[in-house]
């Protein structure tokens, strides 16, 4: 499990929310949300980042979406030296074909474990027809052999309402977390 914050803005409308909530991961795979505070405007709670998290559950566990060859074509750039002192591999990605949630875009790899620790791009088939364009950028951290989320920020130019930004904080992992149903301080089980 850990903890996540999501900030999303439609500047155009003037509207703004931050959801903080529980991400837990059971161990088959299925990812649940425990709101555990949201302040902001209900449109862009609803609309935006209510769309985000039922867009990442449902993508959950399709191996059809996952960035290995059978879905890209992958073309080496190069190695090189992150902020940090990592060595990474860093390759151009391009999916075989145009499928909601594929993109197209760069990713770089761990030069030990080979997981990754950055995707960036732009999907390749919009999610919605209210979409013009999504493009992301998502970070990860290793952590005792896993790519564990870092941060993830998009920006999505969708009709009618102009941009929309949604920037996400991963912190607090904790890897086989005891699986409880405690409700934690005044959270909120309720779907978004």
């Amino acid at each position: 499990q850990m903890d996540v914050d999501i900030d999303a803005s439609v500047p155009k409308l003037k509207e703004h929310g931050k959801l903080r909530a529980l991400r837990k991961i059971s161990k088959v795979g299925q990812i649940t949300y425990r709101v555990l505070g949201f302040q902001g405007d209900n449109t862009v709670k609803s609309q935006v980042i209510g769309r985000y998290l039922q867009a990442e559950q449902q993508g959950q566990g399709d191996m059809s979406l996952a960035v290995i060859p059978a879905n890209y074509k992958f073309k080496y750039k190069g190695e090189k030296t992150t902020p940090d002192g990592a060595q990474v591999y860093s390759f151009n990605v391009s999916p075989h074909k145009k499928k909601v949630g594929l993109f197209k875009g760069e990713i770089e790899l761990d030069a030990k474990t080979y997981l990754p620790v950055m995707e960036k791009g732009r999907f390749v088939k919009n999610p919605s027809i209210f979409f013009k364009k999504v493009d992301f950028e998502r970070t990860f951290n290793i952590q005792n052999g896993v790519a564990v989320p870092q941060t993830m920020s998009s920006t999505i130019d969708a009709r009618l309402i102009g941009k929309v930004e949604l920037n996400i904080n991963y912190s607090n992992f904790t890897p086989n977390a005891p699986d409880t149903d405690e409700t934690v301080g005044n959270s909120e089980t309720a779907s978004i």
